[in-house]
């Protein structure tokens, strides 16, 4: 308690100090630069969010590469596979990168930096007091929470956001500390910000019942720029990755694309709730509304794919907000009787657009309502977000934040690492002490058998040493209870039916089998024959593959992060598909002659994704992601495809 209590007070001044950090530059920049740059007349714009990538390229390169971007993922992954460990300098660098980023004209939100900001001041709280991962995690949900809280004046929103998307749970335990981090920075950001919504909007409320088919109509058309959103900012974080410039030098270029547009549509420049604001009193018009739309969407890409760093959230209120209000202008101008106005419908744009890019609707109706602090539209609210985030999921498996981590290998559930577990073989885990019982022994016999080896279960096998069933602990027990149990056999109460494994199965896989039973281990048998017993997994070999899993993971995140170091030139990922006459299949990856410095981190095998290995064998249909530098990139195809 006490722990989120600090937390939540350091996220809560840090966030009043990153406004104020944003709010000066942008002072300094535009004011100033206006100023300084008059021989250049109105095209002194061209320059500064070019001037500020100058700045954000080489504080993110040199200091922490891990704020490059808007942060959330980063967090999710420290979540997922590293405990909640966050490096200190992530709070210092972050809010300087994306102050500059943003205060400079880079068209991106302040949401995603105040999370990182947050979420790195709970972890290293947890780091300096030795605490356990869980409770470490649990402060960096609270300092994401705090910093939504204090910069949006929204502490439920905060909650919700920090379980829903940091978490990817929902339980008792978390809520409380999460809760108390909320309030406390929540309380701080009034004190100094006032206690007022984000937005002040008028007074909407549903027509008629009949206007809600508009809503669903909304919801239809938000799903598709959501996505579209999604896919333009990795398409122009790829296209930067590959193109062949000092990756420290790429904000400045993108800043400059920035710079073009808001010479032309200066609403594109920064978080743009001036502009929000303006569609959510219906003082927009239709066409400018569509255009800004467009621009801002490409705008927010050049920022954050060329390495800028700044959040999504902003960028996807904005977006929402000019669909909803330019179809609210159609929808008006056609059945003004039973339609509000286009405000009415750029509010429920802003959450239907972003529960459609970040696949967290429940957050993005509590903002919205703690932002506005309108309650009477939440009807429409709830119905077109729902419908977005629905529809976005056939259109796109992955979320905004989600997307970054599958691209590297990392699928996320419930805030865990899904994969984790499919990247170990029972194989390597397995026991192959098994100390069988026969089918012959009588229950003292058996009974000993427990006591000497202390095990839960033990396989059954016949004179031949053929598996034949398994006996368990239960099964002596209430054998024990019946008349005559003097003349029970191993035979008499062991279970015939039985759940097996094989040895070149996944872990995962073998944990699916023993879930649905509760059961406390597998025989694992010979895939030619499955009679024949070759070891057993238990319950304590699952956690040694999970340690052993995560070990691997971290080994290829180091191997990854010391390319990217080692390597002056530009680094991506890339997925290729091993075909059935490609010279890789059925060989192992230590034999393979892969270019320097290319990293194999995972291997998606039908279903199930494995972390790769020195004797891992690739077969036919494996669609491996590997990481390399961008000019050997053809040479890995090549050797892949010939």
């Amino acid at each position: 308690m006490v722990g989120a209590l600090i937390v939540g007070l350091g996220a809560g001044f840090g966030a009043i100090l990153f406004r104020w950090l944003i709010d000066t530059i942008r002072t300094l920049a535009f004011t100033g630069g206006s100023q300084a740059l008059s021989f250049m007349g109105e095209y002194y714009l061209l320059v500064i969010p070019a001037m500020g990538g100058l700045l954000v390229g080489p504080l993110v390169y040199y200091l922490a590469r891990e704020t490059k971007g808007h942060g959330v993922p980063e967090v999710m992954e420290a979540v997922a596979l590293r405990g909640g460990r966050i490096r200190p300098i992530v709070v210092v660098i972050k809010g300087l990168a994306s102050s500059i980023c943003i205060g400079t004209g880079g068209s991106a939100g302040r949401e995603g930096p105040i999370v990182q900001i947050g979420s790195a001041l709970g972890s290293t709280l947890g780091q300096a007091l030795k605490m356990s991962d869980d409770r470490i995690r649990t402060l960096v949900a609270c300092g994401a929470a705090g910093g939504i809280a204090a910069t949006f004046n929204a502490p439920v929103a905060g909650v919700l956001f920090a379980l829903e998307v940091i978490l990817g749970e929902f339980s008792a335990a978390h809520f409380t500390t999460v809760v108390i981090a909320s309030v406390t920075a929540s309380v701080v950001g009034r004190i100094f910000a006032g206690d007022v919504p984000a937005f002040v909007v008028p007074e909407y409320a549903l027509q008629t019942p009949w206007e809600l088919l508009f809503y669903v109509m909304l919801g239809v058309i938000a799903a598709p720029v959501g996505v579209g959103f999604v896919r333009m900012l990795y398409r122009m974080e790829d296209l930067f990755e590959a193109w062949n410039f000092p990756e420290y030098l790429k904000p400045a270029v993108g800043g400059l694309g920035v710079g073009v547009l808001g010479l032309f549509v200066p609403q594109v420049f920064g978080v743009g709730y001036g502009t929000i604001e303006k569609a959510l009193h219906s003082e927009m018009a239709l066409t400018t509304m569509m255009i800004l739309l467009v621009c801002k969407m490409v705008a927010t890409s050049l920022t954050l794919g060329s390495g800028g760093s700044g959040g999504v959230f902003a960028p996807s209120l904005f977006m929402g907000a000019m669909l909803g209000g330019a179809w609210g202008n159609l929808v008006h101008f056609g059945f003004p009787n039973i339609t509000a106005q286009s405000g009415a419908y750029a509010l429920v744009g802003m959450a239907a657009v972003f529960a459609a890019a970040a696949r967290a609707p429940i957050s993005a109706i509590i903002i919205l309502f703690e932002m506005t602090g309108d309650y009477r539209i939440m009807l429409p609210l709830m119905l077109s977000t729902v419908i977005a985030m629905v529809l976005a999921g056939f259109l796109e498996s992955e979320s905004i934040y989600t997307l970054k981590l599958s691209r590297r290998g990392v699928h996320l559930a419930r805030g865990r690492d899904v994969d984790v577990m499919q990247s170990v073989l029972v194989s390597e885990v397995m026991t192959t002490d098994t100390v069988p019982v026969s089918l012959s022994m009588n229950l003292g016999q058996v009974a000993h058998h427990f006591q000497t080896y202390q095990r839960h279960a033990f396989p059954v096998v016949d004179q031949n040493q053929v598996l034949c069933g398994i006996v368990s602990l239960q099964d002596l027990d209430r054998s024990l209870t019946l008349p005559d149990h003097e003349k029970l056999t191993t035979a008499d109460i062991s279970t015939r039916s039985l759940v097996t494994v094989y040895p070149d199965e996944t872990i995962g896989a073998a944990l699916g089998k023993m879930a649905p039973r509760d059961l406390s281990s597998l025989p694992v048998v010979d895939p030619n024959d499955r009679r024949r017993l070759l070891g057993v997994v238990r319950r304590r070999n699952i956690v040694r593959a999970y340690n052993l899993a995560i070990v691997r993971r971290e080994e290829i995140h180091q191997k990854v992060t010391q390319t990217r170091l080692d390597s002056g030139a530009a680094a991506r990922f890339v997925e290729l598909e091993v075909t059935e006459d490609s010279p890789v299949v059925n060989r192992s990856l230590s034999t393979l002659s892969l270019p320097r410095g290319c990293v194999v981190v995972s291997i998606r095998r039908d279903l199930q994704v494995l972390i790769p290995h020195g004797d891992t064998v690739l077969r036919a249909g494996d669609k491996v992601t590997a990481f390399v530098e961008t000019e050997d990139e053809t040479t890995l195809k090549k050797y892949f495809l010939r």
